[in-house]
């Protein structure tokens, strides 16, 4: 197919361009397979938008007369309008945005023909591969191993190809183990304590069905992971009642008489239609312009989104504490395996590990506990809230991840090497991009449509030293203890920097940030002379102190050739009285 084909007008003159907190601006629009460019070449006004049609939910059309209006709804929640002189013109356009924007096949999406225009100093696709991962394991444990069971992936179709599994269980172990759990999702290691040597599993339910079918290769496979006389608690992202109506359907969980040491626990975390609907009402709320507090309070609550964030997080900080505080191994689970329990996975790993508060680590951990574990990013993030084709695999699981982080960086300012500004990044790029990371269900889809072959990851563009500058949080300072974030009802608060950052005028907001980073850098800048002041006064001591050594040394070697003149002297008295 060719992208011509689906463009009736490729360009309309006379366009203006409305947006929320900027002025009008009268240009030129024009459409290319990939991408809605608003260009104004005005010298008092001069203005260029770039639009990736991916980046497009929906749109509406508006006429009045002859003059048409488009109204275009951002998978990043950003909302813009068009007016265009001529019916047909508008008609044609609005037409062609649709079907650019809705295309079927993956291969023909941006990241495909996205050529970079920055030097690669870093391929993102090889930055963190799991034998990288294993190797700073393997240093401070050897009950660990690398297996390849799944390098076709015939065992598990959303796992990797390498997982890291207990030493003493050896592959057909595994493969039994497989058919037993939802999807082939088998138990994997997700997380090494280091301070107490406790893990943390995950997997999907498994298969017990109404009957109470049991896998003894599961049960090894499982209690492979505790200490001796140590027990271990298994995290149910279900409700107790969810998780026994999965049992008539095939599904279930681990049952205490086969696992006494043991102990399920469950965690109820909402997923799917009901996160959408939820995001969706955020959206609506976040939107309103009725200027009625009251009004928008209600609207806000109605929606249950800070209810799922505080769900989410004490589930996080639950397996936390039993890994931490009660020294014991979990093993989290929902059905899947693919969207709450990531969400816990990860957010536990934040808690406890400082590692994963730095950009690499943070990176590291998406790619370990979202893309390479399975997460469907294409399924999930296919729409965002505008959208009226509503599908039933679509919810905000990764966007509720990073607002959990969020809530987190927000509580501990200090503790994280990154900015509010990355998480936006990555929220974006997500649902629409130029880059292939976020592309596909899982890393056997990847592999099929060769990304690492055909487009550019992320991860080689975050990580270029001038753009990692724009990530870095200057208030940063390593803290390597555990963080234990409030998910008190006072403590959560909206992340406005994305629900809110198109409703509001962000001027004030970014001149304030500007003003930190220059008062940051000039304390920065005080301290480095102190301590270049320190250094010198240092070096000046340690010249001193030479200088008075070196004094010391002449004076004693003059001492010892005057007290040898004297020798002479007295010996050439004695030859010569």
């Amino acid at each position: 197919m060719e992208f011509a084909e689906l463009i009736k007008t490729p360009r309309a003159d006379n366009a203006v361009l409305h947006r929320p907190f900027h002025p009008t601006v009268e240009g030129t629009l024009c459409l290319t397979g990939h991408h809605l460019i608003f260009s104004s070449r005005r010298q008092d006004n001069e203005e260029e938008l770039w639009l990736l049609h991916s980046n497009i939910d929906c749109i509406e059309k508006r006429f009045l007369g002859s003059l048409g209006s488009i109204v275009i709804k951002c998978k990043d929640l950003r909302i813009i309008q068009l007016d265009i002189p001529g019916m047909e013109e508008c008609l044609n356009i609005a037409s062609s945005i649709e079907a650019l924007s809705t295309l079927d096949s993956v291969t023909l999406m941006y990241p495909f023909f996205y050529r970079p225009m920055f030097e690669i100093v870093e391929d993102g696709w090889s930055a963190f591969l799991p034998e990288k991962e294993f190797e700073v394991l393997n240093s401070v444990t050897d009950e660990w191993r690398l297996s390849y069971i799944n390098k076709d992936f015939s065992i598990c179709p959303s796992y990797p190809p390498v997982v890291i599994v207990p030493r003493c269980i050896d592959d057909e172990t595994l493969q039994k183990v497989a058919v037993y759990r939802h999807g082939g999702r088998f138990p994997v290691l997700s997380y090494y304590h280091k301070k107490n040597g406790m893990v943390m599993m995950r997997s999907s339910q498994p298969l017990t069905g109404t009957n109470g079918r049991r896998c003894k290769e599961d049960e090894k496979l499982v209690n492979a992971t505790l200490r001796p006389g140590k027990r271990g608690y298994i995290i149910d992202t279900r409700s107790l009642n969810a998780a026994q109506q999965a049992r008539a359907k095939g599904g279930g969980f681990e049952q205490e008489v086969y696992y006494p040491q043991w102990r399920r626990i469950h965690r109820c975390i909402e997923r799917f239609n009901i996160l959408q609907e939820s995001l969706i009402k955020l959206v609506e709320a976040c939107n309103d312009q009725s200027h009625n507090m009251d009004r928008w309070l209600s609207k806000l609550e109605a929606s249950n989104w800070m209810t799922y964030i505080k769900e989410i997080l004490t589930a996080a900080c639950l397996a936390a504490q039993c890994i931490d505080r009660e020294g014991a191994s979990v093993l989290v689970h929902g059905t899947e395996g693919t969207d709450s329990t990531l969400q816990v996975t990860s957010l536990a790993q934040i808690i406890l590990d400082p590692d994963c508060r730095t950009i690499k680590g943070f990176e590291s951990l998406l790619v370990r506990e979202w893309l390479q574990a399975g997460h469907p990013f294409q399924q999930r993030c296919a729409q965002s809230a505008y959208s009226n084709s509503k599908q039933k695999l679509e919810a905000p699981v990764f966007l509720l991840f990073l607002d959990c982080v969020w809530q987190i960086l927000h509580q501990f300012p200090c503790s994280f090497e990154f900015n509010e500004h990355f998480l936006v990044t990555l929220f974006e790029h997500a649902y629409a991009s130029q880059f292939g990371t976020f592309l596909g269900n899982n890393e056997n889809e990847r592999s099929k449509l060769k990304l690492q072959q055909k487009t550019m990851s992320l991860w080689s563009w975050v990580n270029q030293p001038k753009e990692l500058k724009n990530f870095q949080n200057p208030l940063f300072e390593a803290n390597s203890l555990v963080i234990w974030p409030s998910v008190a009802p006072q403590s959560l608060q909206l992340w406005e920097g994305v629900f809110l950052r198109w409703n509001r005028p962000s001027r004030f907001l970014d001149e304030a940030e500007e003003e930190m980073k220059k008062i940051v850098d000039y304390n920065r800048f005080l301290q480095d002379k102190v301590n270049s002041m320190r250094k010198q006064i240092m070096e000046k001591e340690t010249e001193d102190k030479m200088d008075r050594m070196n004094k010391m040394d002449e004076m004693d070697e003059m001492d010892e050739m005057d007290e040898m003149d004297e020798v002479d002297e007295m010996d050439d008295m004695q030859e010569n009285p």
